[in-house]
């Protein structure tokens, strides 16, 4: 593997114009020629420039998947490793149908650092999932407007109960409540829905659970566990390997392949360099070096 004081050094002693972008490039290709299948990189800066809007998934994506896909042999199925902290629900939804429409059901996952909320989802379009001992993915349960939906559904719930019982609290809730606009709240429940909904449909569609008999009940125990904040607590909850096999999903781990985990980590390693060292916020690229970069201010 090339870890990341060895990725660093090849891009200081890059000849060319642009180092940072012809190592990642090519180690992009090498991880192609290793699986002799399509590879498509979508990553978030968002560790670096958390506050910038484009780090989430977001309908300008797709232009970017659209780029990345156009000339691909698509026979050859897809590779797509996810760096995300998540993001829009419709925008995820629109997606994953676009890439399931393109590659079928011959779509692996990568995750080799974090695929949160929207990542997660996107993750679920994969016939499996490829985790690290170090990869983390998360809870489903939506962000709108950007807040969770369930934090403001069991706010609103509880000054509820305590107006009704005890109308003297009305004062104290107001400010609370009246925060939100005319039909957040209902917004928020229907953003649970929906994430639900695509969820279980990539799932029942696809072919993780192809030929388990088991098919719908492991469905549902993935779906109560994602999508329930009464068992993941908060929205940001990382959920390692272990307990993403315990619920049901069917991962593999990097580790059981030498070579594949070797060359995954060294183009995860690329984009971190990337990341830190440029302006990119968020970049979708292939093996064949097309790129589509988002680019914002540090």
């Amino acid at each position: 593997m090339a870890d990341w004081n060895k990725i660093l050094k090849e891009i200081q002693d890059e000849e060319f114009q642009s180092p940072i972008d012809t190592v990642r490039k090519k180690y992009i290709k090498n991880l192609s020629d290793l699986t002799q299948r399509n590879t498509i990189c979508y990553y978030s800066g968002f560790l670096n420039c958390a506050d910038h809007p484009d780090t989430a998934i977001n309908d300008r994506d797709l232009n970017g998947f659209m780029t990345v896909i156009h000339e691909m042999d698509k026979s050859k199925g897809l590779d797509l490793i996810i760096h995300s902290p998540g993001g829009e629900v419709a925008a995820t939804e629109a997606i994953g149908n676009y890439l399931r429409k393109i590659f079928g059901n011959n779509i692996r996952v990568f995750v080799p650092q974090i695929a949160m909320s929207g990542g997660t989802m996107l993750s679920c379009i994969g016939n499996e999932i490829y985790m690290g001992k170090h990869s983390s993915i998360g809870p489903i349960d939506p962000q709108y407007g950007g807040v969770p939906a369930y934090g403001v559904i069991q706010e609103f719930e509880q000054a509820k109960e305590e107006i009704i019982s005890n109308p003297q609290s009305i004062p104290f809730w107001q400010p609370i409540i009246g925060k939100y606009p005319p039909t957040f709240i209902g917004q928020c429940y229907k953003a649970i829905e929906l994430s639900s909904d695509v969820v279980r449909k990539w799932l029942e569609e696809g072919s993780m659970f192809e030929n388990d008999n088991k098919k719908e009940q492991k469905i549902t125990k993935i779906m109560n566990y994602l999508n329930n904040n009464e068992h993941t607590k908060m929205h940001s909850r990382h959920i390692g390997i272990d307990k993403a096999k315990e619920i049901g999903l069917k991962i593999k781990a990097l580790e059981s392949d030498d070579k594949l985990q070797d060359a995954i980590l060294s183009v995860h390693h690329c984009y971190m360099h990337t990341f830190q060292n440029t302006n990119a916020v968020k970049i979708l690229e292939n093996q064949k070096g097309v790129s589509f970069i988002m680019i914002g201010e540090k």
